[in-house]
């Protein structure tokens, strides 16, 4: 009996051993480049991230002025030969062309107001030094200037009325809204002499006008 509980025991033990060997995981092979830890996420985000911004931002901005100024040049050309498919967006609106067309086709009284105005600031400076007790004569050049100013006050008004109701019959009540700046256009470019004005007239002063703006 002592003998077979012997060899019983040394049987487990062998048996212990294999599985104990068995059981032993192997220990994991070096991973190649591995010589640093893992980096968190967001340090690897901002890796990866890119800048909205182009880094050479001075040179950036020189083309976009040259753009700018290209694209004005073309702009101006087109208003000074009358290219309207090149001209900027708001000078090419139906209801502005026709404005154009309705103030170059009459007589414009205010057109020679800036001329006029200087000429009597050069008159009445030159009574002042030259005639200083002769007062009387500076004060008729002002009320000349400003009889002159009435003169084109009124004819401005009814320019205006005319066109307004032109357009609106022909564009619509947006044509002529506060927000669309009709009037303003058609004021400012009628008390500019021809010559100033941009775009160019397309029709000489009192001559052949055009079939839509006939009749003033």
């Amino acid at each position: 009996m002592a003998l077979n509980k012997k060899e019983e025991q040394e049987q487990a033990a062998v048996k212990g051993g294999g599985t104990a060997k068995a059981t032993q995981a192997p220990s994991p092979a070096p991973t190649p480049g591995k010589g640093k830890p893992t980096p968190k996420r967001k340090e690897a985000q901002a890796k990866n991230l890119r800048p909205l911004v182009p880094q050479d931002t001075k040179a950036e901005r020189k083309r976009a002025k040259e753009r700018i100024r290209e694209r004005e040049n073309v702009e101006y050309e087109a208003m000074r030969t009358g290219n309207v498919s090149k001209m900027p967006k708001a000078e090419r609106l139906p209801w502005r062309v026709y404005i154009r067309d309705y103030v170059d086709a009459r007589f414009n009284i205010g057109e020679y107001f800036i001329p006029v105005a200087i000429v009597i600031l050069l008159l009445s400076i030159l009574v002042s030094f030259l005639a200083p007790g002769a007062a009387y004569l500076s004060l008729i050049l002002m009320i000349v200037m400003y009889v002159y100013l009435f003169v084109i006050i009124i004819d401005v008004a009814v320019m205006w009325h005319r066109l307004k109701k032109r357009l609106a019959e022909r564009y619509g009540e947006s044509s002529v809204a506060r927000g669309s700046r009709s009037g303003t256009y058609a004021w400012s470019r009628a008390i500019q002499l021809r010559r100033w004005r941009l775009p160019k007239p397309k029709y000489k002063k009192r001559s052949q006008y055009p079939a839509d703006v006939r009749g003033k």
